[in-house]
């Protein structure tokens, strides 16, 4: 698994997100796949900024973090780490 088969597969790992967690999708659906080491996917969020008002979470996104991870292993198999760049 690299970066390139993470982000081909993104939506599908958003769309089971929001089917489990609504609120953890709206946390996570503006995050770009900055890079993947293999173990460790780091997002980036600096595109929330271009939306009017305030779309910042970064203060409820650890607590949303495991509904993610999961999204993640349910779609892609695969267990990682997850974190803001």
């Amino acid at each position: 698994m690299d970066i390139t088969n993470l982000r081909a597969r993104w939506s599908d790992v958003l769309d089971q997100l929001e089917k489990d967690d609504r609120i953890a999708w709206l946390v996570f659906f503006d995050a770009r796949l900055a890079r993947f080491d293999g173990t460790t996917l780091i997002l980036d969020f600096s595109d929330s900024g271009k939306f009017p008002g305030n779309f910042e979470y970064g203060t409820v996104r650890d607590r949303h973090r495991v509904a993610l991870q999961r999204a993640i292993r349910e779609i892609l198999g695969i267990d990682l780490d997850v974190v803001d760049g």
